[in-house]
């Protein structure tokens, strides 16, 4: 009888209770915004593909357009530019890539709002679901505290990790990377740089990254005051 009892209490504590009005609540109104800003930004740096634009005039060549195609991870140092044509201006035309590998940032940014993402899932489900077993039970707001920090940390370091490789990013692809081509400098060969891919969506994952930021780390009060050490911290004033 004692454990039937036991049970029945314990299907009522944990069961699914779903509460959509929590979603107006600060703490899942914030969170549905975290989970969309995550999903922009490893969708604008994930998505990204560029091309560098040249043209070459060498042996048997005027103004030949020749290519080098970048996207996410962005090892750049393993693209490699289309020949100018199938002599390869002569024999003087040797493979040329550009310079630089960015994907440890790229993938640490990217990586990063895909856990965040999965992360919001579970809490919402936590929050719309289980609201009833998350205020009951101290553990879970005091873990959904440390994560939230950690995450805010962690968007802080990644997200300025990121900007800087974009950086470099837009130097390695752009005009300079002429003087890193050795064909170009072979005798009769002439380059010219046209163009390269606009980056504007790759500016917007960093905005976001910092919006992401700026969102987790708002949201450390909100998850605090659902935790022991908030209300500890009442009593204490209370009683002073």
């Amino acid at each position: 009888l004692w454990l039937l009892q036991a049970a029945l209490v314990s299907s009522r504590m944990f069961g699914l209770r779903v509460d959509i009005g929590m979603l107006l609540e600060p703490l899942g109104f914030i969170k549905v915004l975290q989970w969309t800003f995550s999903i922009f930004a490893f969708a604008t740096c994930g998505g990204f593909y560029g091309e560098t634009t040249l043209l070459v005039s060498c042996k048997g060549v005027v103004n030949k357009t020749v290519t080098a195609a970048f996207a996410y991870p962005f090892r750049l140092n393993t693209v490699v530019f289309s020949e100018p044509d199938p002599e390869r201006c002569g024999g003087t035309w040797t493979d040329s890539y550009l310079v630089g590998n960015f994907s440890s940032s790229a993938q640490f940014f990217v990586t990063l709002a895909v856990l965040v993402l999965l992360y919001c899932i579970a809490a919402l489900v936590v929050y719309v679901g289980y609201k009833h077993v998350y205020q009951h039970n101290s553990k879970f707001p005091l873990t959904d505290l440390i994560l939230t920090v950690i995450i805010t940390f962690l968007w802080l370091v990644s997200t300025s990790a990121w900007g800087k490789a974009l950086a470099d990013i837009k130097i390695s692809t752009g005009a300079s990377i002429i003087s890193q081509i050795d064909s170009c400098k072979a005798p009769g060969t002439t380059c010219h740089f046209v163009s390269v891919t606009r980056m504007g969506t790759l500016n917007v994952s960093v905005v976001f990254g910092l919006l992401n930021m700026v969102l987790w780390g708002g949201n450390t009060w909100f998850v605090y005051k659902d935790t022991n050490l908030h209300n500890q911290s009442n009593k204490i004033s209370q009683v002073v």
